[in-house]
């Protein structure tokens, strides 16, 4: 059997409806986030500007990290040296999960390689310490959260997206001596849109079921120390187990769960996404816990952020795009056709030095491809100038609609 033919024909199709994702090659400049230097294929380098970077607050160039991480790596060496069971486990990962503990206001707090390791292994974990539990997920769940609770083997309830009553009416249709967890996403990434989690909390309070809050899209950037919506609107102590990350506001890497010591004992004692991972390394560790630790006290750079995000938006809509606008960080433009969103990704890189990654099926439903944009507060003026006056020319340029569309 010529098995090539097969992959062949499945990135064929992908090239086909304008799909096909492409790697850019880029070297971010220490101190001069947000640009980069892109490396192109024929050898030659160019300078860009990063809209759709995930380093939010630009932490990832902070000092107060930056030597946290260069003190470790000078004690320790670069890895952590196993898993977290075996010899990788250190003051630095200890250190670090006291500090998100706190920040969520949790007995415990666990670390994982990524914030999709930590979905997965504890969602598909739970099923294995609550017999025949039932777990009701937000139909615009992240594929981690959706992978984990595939995997468990038990019975699972997909409510419409942030539709109360829908929950409700899948909760009352099961029994209720049955143990009930609902998984959902405080800010979800392709919309930027918020959850009802207090309505959420008052139907778990109902139907006696536990909570689970994935906040990978808010923590260090909501809340009066960076824990989040759930914190920003005083619900954390209604929220059983809350999920993060730390490769976006706080950029670094990892992930974690904040949750009572029993739940977290539970889950490294059984996930196999934890215990047969090499823990992160220690410097990693080390910079993470000056970055959770530096944002707990700093509101100056979440309320930039902010604004940052208002002010790109507010121009953006004066220029009559189609934008999505929730009210949270992440400003979505609609192009509506895959092929004309890469063309407008592909010009704006090329001919003005602005680096927007295309978002397409399956990541978004087809019809809705998109360019999402990620202010940051070290986007300047100037740069949210060139920006618009790039998209402003190009916009009709790709063929596109310049009317509001639905979204």
């Amino acid at each position: 059997m010529r098995f090539e033919t097969y992959f062949d024909q499945a990135l064929e199709r992908l090239h086909e409806e304008g799909r096909y994702r492409t790697f850019i090659d880029i070297v971010r400049e220490k101190g001069a986030n947000p640009h980069a230097v892109w490396h192109r294929e024929n050898g030659e380098t160019k300078p860009v500007t990063v809209w759709c970077g995930n380093d939010y607050l630009g932490m990832g160039q902070h000092p107060d990290v930056l030597d946290a991480m260069q003190d470790a790596l000078l004690k320790t060496g670069a890895g952590s040296g196993g898993t977290r069971n075996i010899s990788g486990t250190t003051m630095y990962h200890r250190d670090l999960e006291r500090e998100l503990a706190d920040l969520h206001r949790k007995e415990a707090a666990l670390v994982f390689t990524s914030a999709f390791i930590a979905n997965d292994a504890t969602l598909s974990t739970l099923a294995k310490l609550l017999p025949n539990l039932i777990i009701y997920s937000d139909s615009l769940n992240h594929a981690s959260m959706i992978e984990g609770i595939r995997r468990n083997g038990g019975e699972k309830r997909i409510f419409r997206h942030n539709d109360v009553e829908h929950l409700r009416t899948l909760l009352e249709a099961d029994d209720a001596s049955a143990p009930k967890l609902i998984a959902f996403e405080s800010i979800y990434s392709m919309d930027g849109d918020f959850a009802p989690i207090s309505a959420i909390c008052d139907l778990a309070d109902e139907f006696n079921a536990l909570t689970y809050l994935d906040e990978v899209h808010a923590v260090g950037m909501y809340g009066s120390r960076g824990g989040g919506v759930a914190e920003r609107d005083m619900l954390m102590g209604r929220i059983d187990i809350i999920n993060g990350t730390l490769a976006k506001a706080y950029g670094t890497m990892g992930g974690y769960i904040a949750s009572s010591a029993k739940v977290c004992d539970a889950i490294r004692s059984y996930a196999p996404g934890f215990i047969f991972t090499t823990s992160i390394a220690p410097a990693i560790a080390a910079g993470a816990t000056a970055s959770v630790r530096f944002l707990k006290s700093d509101q100056i750079l979440r309320e930039k952020h902010q604004e940052t995000a208002r002010i790109l938006k507010t121009r953006l809509r004066g220029l009559g795009l189609p934008i999505v606008d929730h009210g949270s960080h992440i400003i979505p433009l609609v192009v509506g056709d895959p092929v004309h969103t890469k063309q407008l990704s592909d010009m704006l890189l090329n001919d003005f030095g602005i680096y927007v990654q295309p978002i397409n099926f399956p990541t978004v439903p087809k019809g809705t491809e998109r360019l999402r944009f990620t202010p940051s507060p070290v986007h300047s003026k100037a740069e949210i100038d060139a920006l618009l006056n790039a998209i402003d020319a190009l916009w009709s340029h790709c063929a596109l609609n310049r009317t509001e569309i639905a979204v």
